[in-house]
């Protein structure tokens, strides 16, 4: 059983249809993947049309971006109810702070030099729910200017470059009670891979498991096995679910291809009955895993 529980869609900053990926999963030997564009869950419907036509078992979900001591943290949030009012809010505010940094980021890469527009962002965006660093990376590929996203973070968007801008995103032990009130189970998303720090640690992990979180992502590009041993002994210790995901964006990222990565099908079956028992504590109704 091969089961990838992190991709994204053009719903958000990924290159294929929500069908196209599902598709592009059934192809690729998969027997669950998990839908999780970031900060919406606008890609599901036409994902669970696809899944039941191809057979693939789907799990709707969503990349959430929060902060924690001062550092992004990207939430994985499984089987919520799209339709909890606090949930939307708070994702219609992450969406806006998204949208609303595009000006920023366009004006200071014009005092660089580039010939950049907001329309160049949106033709690449299409119809993304927001558009955001991976769009204007893409602008900046179809410009001529960079060779790829990778070089556009490299020289200008990343945190410390000269055309990055902050924006808002939710406080993460809000978003894991949020979440788990709109009945779904959260995994914090490719935990020590994007700055460089082992954070948040051992510690921190345990009082976030007290705010609600279920697991964390410990097979991802972005651990090298020595990070992967020591998370999952962190996951063991905590009695954290240990999930493994490609963070597959289409061809907006080299080296994520489906399943280069998988959860194992204990912890996948550990996630889901999770997910189970906060949809009834939450009272809500919430989507369960199309196909299972």
């Amino acid at each position: 059983m091969r089961i990838d529980l992190h991709t994204h869609s053009r719903a958000s900053d990924g290159t294929q249809s929500p069908e196209e990926l599902v598709r592009a999963a059934a192809a690729a030997g998969l027997d669950v993947v998990a839908l999780t564009d970031h900060d919406t869950a606008e890609g599901w419907d036409e994902a669970e049309a696809t899944a039941r036509e191809t057979g693939i078992a789907l799990v709707r979900g969503m990349e959430i971006s929060t902060r924690h001591d001062g550092h992004g943290v990207h939430l994985l949030a499984y089987l919520p109810d799209r339709s909890h009012p606090g949930l939307v809010a708070e994702l219609d505010r992450i969406l806006d702070g998204r949208s609303s940094r595009l000006p920023a980021m366009l004006a200071r890469l014009r005092e660089l030099g580039i010939d950049i527009t907001a329309e160049d962002v949106g033709r690449v965006a299409g119809d993304a729910v927001s558009t955001g660093r991976p769009h204007v990376a893409d602008a900046l590929v179809e410009l001529g200017v960079v060779g790829d996203r990778t070089e556009a973070f490299r020289r200008y968007l990343s945190p410390g470059r000269p055309a990055y801008a902050n924006r808002y995103a939710a406080p993460l032990e809000t978003m894991l009670g949020l979440v788990a009130e709109a009945g779904g189970v959260s995994v914090i998303a490719h935990p020590w891979g994007r700055h460089g720090r082992e954070e948040p640690g051992e510690a921190t992990l345990a009082t976030l498991v007290e705010a609600g979180l279920s697991g964390i992502e410990v097979d991802h590009q972005d651990h090298d096995r020595p990070t992967r041993d020591r998370l999952r002994g962190i996951a063991r210790n905590l009695d954290l679910v240990a999930t493994g995901s490609s963070d597959h964006h289409g061809t907006g990222k080299v080296d994520h291809e489906l399943g280069c990565n998988t959860t194992e099908p204990d912890e996948f079956h550990r996630l889901v009955a999770l997910a189970r028992e906060a949809a009834v504590r939450s009272g809500r109704r919430t989507p369960g895993v199309v196909g299972l």
